[in-house]
């Protein structure tokens, strides 16, 4: 059975970026599952997968466009110190704030005296990704699957 539309895929995968840097991994963990075409998955990674069947080992080069969209300078921005209140604040630390486009998460590049740097960009946002997979298993999704929009059962979710 090969990956397709609406099919249940187990990869084991390495994430790196261009410098050889591993970024994720599912080494020591069950594999990722996942259902083909819907979205589970960024879009250059479901294209890289679409056709390759159990024990299939590759490499998908994404791209920023492919992956998680170019950085864009305009999700930065210097909110003041106050906005935090009395909550401790730290560059790295991760927020959920809510914007023009719905909830988004933040996250703080710089803390100043009156001011806080925070960035809307996923971290990854303009990183060419590199990674080496192995197909483990494919199989047909369950209509409970596809209406749930996710993986049942063993290494997937559940209910």
């Amino acid at each position: 059975m090969k990956i397709a539309k609406e099919k249940v895929a187990a990869i084991h995968y390495t994430l790196t970026d261009n410098s050889g840097n591993v970024l994720d991994s599912s080494k020591g963990r069950q594999p990722l599952y996942y259902i083909q075409g819907i979205g589970n998955l960024i879009p250059g990674m479901e294209e890289g997968l679409e056709g390759k069947s159990k024990g299939d080992k590759f490499t998908i080069k994404v791209s920023p466009e492919k992956g998680y969209g170019v950085r864009d300078d305009r999700q930065i921005q210097k909110v003041p110190r106050s906005a935090f209140g009395t909550q401790e604040v730290k560059k790295g630390m991760q927020f959920s704030a809510s914007g023009n486009h719905g909830s988004q998460v933040v996250t703080v590049t710089e803390v100043g005296l009156d001011t806080v740097t925070i960035d809307g960009n996923h971290p990854l946002a303009g990183v060419e990704l590199n990674f080496d997979v192995e197909v483990m298993e494919v199989r047909s999704a369950t209509s409970e699957e596809l209406a749930h929009g996710h993986v049942h059962g063993p290494g997937g979710h559940h209910h």
